[in-house]
């Protein structure tokens, strides 16, 4: 099983890029199933339901979020009625959406998708760790799910490795988003669960975080707001990774990062491809 994760999509720009390159990405590694992070898709924040199907039309299975979930005020009703689009499932009991759900993968594999938010430096939210591990009772690896994948949207580089060790041999891969940076820690953690710290943007990385330069320096330098952050509309790296999922086991044989376009050195599982 082949599951294609794509980093934080930022604005137009990442949005055209990978409605562009999704398709040949899919047959090229013989992916089953795709997995975005669009919470910064309008404008660098927030999604909304247009942007949504966008997306799904040019195949994203699941898009999941952060804590720009709620910034397009149109997501707080649309996103009942799409089973496809995440919300982190450490939100308060009652808040719309859901955090977690099973999906059916083109080979007919089924893969329990789960987004959840880190608390340090990001945003006072139910503990992460009961809440993953709680659903990770209900949908084990293998009994309830063939295939698990989580993105765990956090600041902390320790928050996420430490979220990494505590589903290892859990799930088949957890990755991290927020930060916008790719980290080079791909790796398949002792127990056999994928892990990246962060996956990085589908987005212009000639950027201060996939946003236009001169309003984050002006901020840095003087303290003072001189407009709104704009997403750069220059090239865009599409930065993401692949994870080969083991049929017997649920956990991950092989994990590779892949960006491609703008400005970073290209990185491509050439072996992978079909």
């Amino acid at each position: 099983m082949r599951i294609l994760f794509l980093g934080d999509i930022i604005g137009r720009a990442g949005r055209k890029a990978v409605v562009d390159v999704l398709p040949d990405l899919r047959a090229r590694y013989k992916i089953d199933f795709v997995i975005a992070n669009g919470e910064n898709t309008a404008g660098g924040f927030g999604i909304t339901e247009k942007i949504f199907h966008e997306l799904r039309d040019a195949g994203v299975d699941v898009l999941t979020s952060g804590n720009h979930i709620w910034d397009q005020r149109e997501t707080l009703d649309f996103i009942s009625r799409e089973n496809n689009l995440l919300r982190p499932i450490n939100f308060p009991d009652g808040t719309p959406g859901k955090g977690a759900n099973v999906f059916t993968m083109e080979n007919g594999a089924n893969i329990l998708v789960m987004n959840a938010m880190g608390r340090v430096f990001v945003q006072d939210l139910d503990c992460p760790f009961h809440a993953i591990d709680e659903q990770l009772r209900t949908c084990a690896l293998k009994e309830g799910a063939d295939a698990i994948f989580i993105d765990f949207h956090a600041e902390a580089t320790s928050e996420k490795q430490a979220m990494g060790h505590f589903v290892d041999g859990r799930a088949s891969c957890i990755v991290g988003t927020h930060t916008h940076i790719p980290t080079a820690d791909d790796q398949i953690l002792a127990g056999g669960t994928g892990y990246i710290t962060d996956v990085g943007m589908c987005g212009d990385y000639n950027s201060v975080l996939g946003m236009e330069k001169n309003e984050p320096l002006q901020r840095f330098i003087t303290k003072i707001p001189a407009g709104r952050f704009q997403p750069a509309q220059g090239e865009v790296t599409i930065s993401g990774l692949i994870i080969d999922v083991s049929e017997k086991t649920g956990l991950a044989n092989a994990i590779e990062p892949v960006r491609l376009g703008g400005c970073l050195k290209s990185t491509e599982p050439e072996f992978w491809v079909s």
